[in-house]
């Protein structure tokens, strides 16, 4: 079932967010001779459902195809002993394909089960296909496929907003305009303010010289929780700093990503876990970032499951083990048997 060949020639295709064309195709490629129907939607996610399902589905699976990797257009995948290394191999190539292995290996398609192969997910990609396919879809329950993390499932989803906030003025030289406004030193205490209050700023940049007064300064900020209150008074609260004229404050939201959890007692958790014990794997819950938060956002109970284990994440020594993915994938059948019969 598992064919590393064929993984190694899918983390090859690029795939950065917003440029995931090659990779649908792929997929599209390899997934026409299974039963059952495919087809892009609007966003570019390629959707796969029973060939006569009609309705919105009781089982969703969402694995996404992008990766953090812009402006890679080679992707060199190594394998050493048991692992496999390359940029994304885990994040999510092996999630991706550990989906397709799985409907190949399918002895019956329950008609209730439908999957989407998302855009979109990392970054500023702001779970845009996972959010359309929920949007249009609607079904019972979900469950996002990722690459890392077989140890344990996520059940609290990690939202988070992050805005962009840019000062402007007229800046000047540093002696002979002394006095005039530098949009740096308005920008400073802003930061310093938000990341008081528990946000990361994860990007500052501005100025134009060590001897002129900045025109123009900006940062980027998030924040993150599993509380959406907390991250909707994040969003007024960026809203409500102020500048001096002559300098402007521009305040914009770059992304949000709806938080929510599900608890250990829900059905779905619970059948989740009982597939899982059957093979041995743990009960542990965790916290994380994923398509589930888009299920999250509509009312869709979600967790997210890992088919391997591996390190290296978003960076190009990104790398999997090998020896467990069988056991993901296995997993995979088990979830799909325990929520569809």
């Amino acid at each position: 079932m598992i064919d590393v060949e064929e993984l190694a020639r899918f983390i090859a295709v690029p795939a950065p967010t917003g440029s995931e064309d090659a990779r649908i195709a792929w997929l599209e490629q390899r997934l026409s001779g299974l039963p059952g129907r495919l087809a892009r939607d609007e966003v570019g996610n390629l959707l796969w459902r029973f060939e006569e399902a009609t309705g919105s589905p009781e089982l969703l699976l969402m694995a996404h195809v992008d990766t953090v990797f812009h402006g890679v257009e080679e992707i060199d995948v190594a394998r050493e002993g048991d692992e496999l290394i390359g940029p994304g191999v885990g994040d999510n190539a092996t999630g991706v394909m550990a989906v397709v292995w799985t409907l190949a290996a399918l002895e019956s398609i329950p008609p209730g089960l439908a999957v989407a192969f998302t855009v979109g997910e990392e970054g500023l990609g702001n779970l845009r296909g996972a959010l359309h396919a929920c949007r249009e879809l609607r079904p019972a329950m979900a469950v996002a496929v990722e690459g890392h993390g077989l140890d344990e499932i996520v059940t609290e989803h990690v939202g988070s907003t992050r805005a962009r906030l840019a000062v402007t003025g007229p800046g000047g030289h540093s002696w002979s305009d002394r006095g005039s406004p530098s949009a740096i030193h308005a920008l400073l205490p802003i930061g310093l303010a938000l990341a008081a209050s528990g946000a990361n700023v994860g990007k500052v940049s501005g100025g134009e010289a060590v001897n002129a007064i900045a025109a123009h300064a900006e940062l980027f900020v998030e924040r993150r929780s599993i509380e959406q209150d907390e991250l909707d008074e994040f969003q007024a609260e960026v809203g409500r700093f102020e500048v001096d004229p002559p300098l402007a404050l521009e305040c914009e939201i770059v992304g949000r990503r709806p938080a929510g959890r599900i608890d250990r007692s829900h059905p779905l958790v619970e059948a989740v876990l009982a597939a899982r014990r059957s093979l041995g794997l743990s009960d542990g819950l965790d916290s994380g970032s994923t398509d589930a938060n888009a299920a999250a956002a509509f009312g869709i109970p979600a967790v997210s499951i890992g088919c391997t284990r591996g390190s290296g994440m978003h960076t190009p020594g990104e790398r999997i083990e090998l020896s467990p993915l069988e056991l993901g994938c296995r997993q995979l059948r088990a979830v799909i048997g325990a929520l569809l019969g």
